[in-house]
């Protein structure tokens, strides 16, 4: 397939059949700036584009999408970075033998329904505050 769609936003814009993607590239075709790019590969550990041998970023196809992913969480889901982040950390650790049918039709959890699995954090939070009790005890 060579255009990237999502079903509620339509189609979106054609990835060509190529190996590579420079930054310019892959900034036309999501409609973003280079810049913003160069961010989300700091905020954003499954994307990592290679670098050519005089250093420039070369995207895969793989990457494209992932770009265009990430701009649909941040910018029509309204994710944070934070919880788009987490999203597609927790996607990438579905079951491999889970269908898509199957994991749809789960009860779905507050990480669901806001990106982020709170019990990671919440944990966090109780270690905290049970040091600052000790501390004032």
């Amino acid at each position: 397939m060579n255009a990237h769609t999502d079903m509620a936003a339509g189609p979106m814009q054609e990835i060509p059949d190529k190996l590579y993607f420079r930054i310019g590239d892959v900034a036309r075709l999501a409609g973003i700036k280079p810049y913003v790019l160069r961010f989300w590969e700091t905020e954003f550990p499954s994307l990592g584009p290679k670098k050519s041998g005089a250093g420039h970023r070369l995207y895969r196809r793989k990457d494209v999408e992932m770009v265009f992913e990430i701009k649909r969480l941040l910018y029509e889901k309204r994710f944070t970075i934070e919880g788009a982040r987490k999203f597609l950390e927790t996607r990438g650790k579905t079951e491999p033998g889970r269908s898509a049918a199957k994991s749809s039709r789960r009860k779905k959890t507050q990480g669901d329904l806001f990106g982020v699995d709170p019990a990671p954090v919440l944990e966090n939070v109780r270690k905290e505050l049970r040091a600052i009790a000790d501390i004032l005890k």
